[in-house]
């Protein structure tokens, strides 16, 4: 009698068990479900509405042609010779801003590894640049350093050749270098951080025997350092990339989207505010987002790669 009561006594203390664990991992998670529903709210609804409105025919100047058009909107965004322009200067815009951003972050991440006195206070000044508001870098660029009659840039070379010293203007003759140039100012910092980062975490007794051993500082550098970077370097370009593939503060501010500068975030602006064809720019704003996606995964991806390493 008393080895049956304990055998129909283990299923009820298990299951009163699997309850308070159920209960506790509720309890766990209840203070942060209302953070869960506000982020819902504010991000994947407007999105599924973008999505839906993609599919319609909606345009503000024509409000009784309304309806469904299926994936005319997404025709017209890849067909149309802005669209095509505009995804091209994205491309550039983002492959030029990337890999200018990951030299130069790479070869400061190395000089700040270095131990020289002021080192700390040399990182922090290195970062600021990726501080500052992106529409008031831009400005700054634009007014400060660009500009033709005052700017910073023009003052130098007078300064260097004399009165004689050309004095170009660098935005209406250089447009999309001239927005390169300033994201490249501003997103270089951010490469640094993460390049110093896997600089620190080398294995220094490796590279000290590899000293001893006779090794050259350029040995070490292409045998040891690049290899071990290699995943940081992934990391820092497709993180760079899928905010550069969005930007919308450094075109707007310092060309308006004129001289041909004009990336898909732009169109996707012009489209909506000035034509005022919601279909159609919903339609753009979802192929940033997938194009974002695909991006962002091959990120996390790397991401992965780099915590299965660092657990080994």
């Amino acid at each position: 009698m008393s080895a049956d009561t304990t055998m129909t006594s283990e299923p009820a203390v298990a299951q009163s068990n699997s309850s308070l664990a159920k209960a506790g991992a509720w309890a766990r998670r209840a203070p942060l479900l209302p953070a869960l529903i506000f982020m819902i709210i504010v991000t994947q609804i407007p999105f599924l509405a973008t999505v839906v409105i993609s599919f319609m025919n909606w345009n503000a100047y024509y409000p009784n042609n309304r309806g469904f058009a299926g994936i005319d909107n997404f025709k017209t965004v890849l067909t149309d010779v802005d669209a095509r322009e505009a995804i091209i200067v994205t491309i550039l815009l983002t492959v030029g801003v990337v890999v200018v951003s990951l030299v130069l972050g790479l070869a400061i991440a190395l000089l700040l590894d270095r131990k020289f006195r002021g080192r700390s206070v040399a990182r922090t000044l290195m970062i600021t640049p990726f501080l500052i508001v992106p529409v008031a870098a831009a400005l700054l660029w634009k007014h400060a350093l660009y500009n033709a009659q005052y700017g910073l840039l023009n003052g130098v070379l007078k300064w260097v050749f004399g009165d004689g010293a050309p004095q170009p203007d660098w935005i209406s003759d250089h447009p999309l270098i001239s927005i390169i140039v300033a994201l490249v100012w501003q997103w270089t910092p951010f490469m640094m951080l993460i390049l110093l980062a896997g600089l620190q975490s080398r294995p220094m007794d490796v590279v000290e025997a590899a000293k001893i051993d006779g090794a050259s500082g350029w040995q070490i550098f292409t045998n040891m350092t690049l290899p071990h970077l290699r995943q940081y370097i992934e990391l820092s370009g497709l993180l760079g990339a899928i905010y550069i593939v969005q930007n919308f503060d450094a075109v707007f501010t310092i060309t308006s989207g004129g001289l041909g500068t004009a990336n898909l975030p732009y169109y996707i602006y012009e489209t909506f505010y000035s034509a005022h064809n919601y279909g159609t720019a919903s339609a753009a704003g979802v192929i940033v987002v997938i194009g974002s996606i695909i991006i962002a995964t091959f990120a996390l991806r790397t991401v992965l790669s780099l915590f299965r390493e660092e657990t080994r």
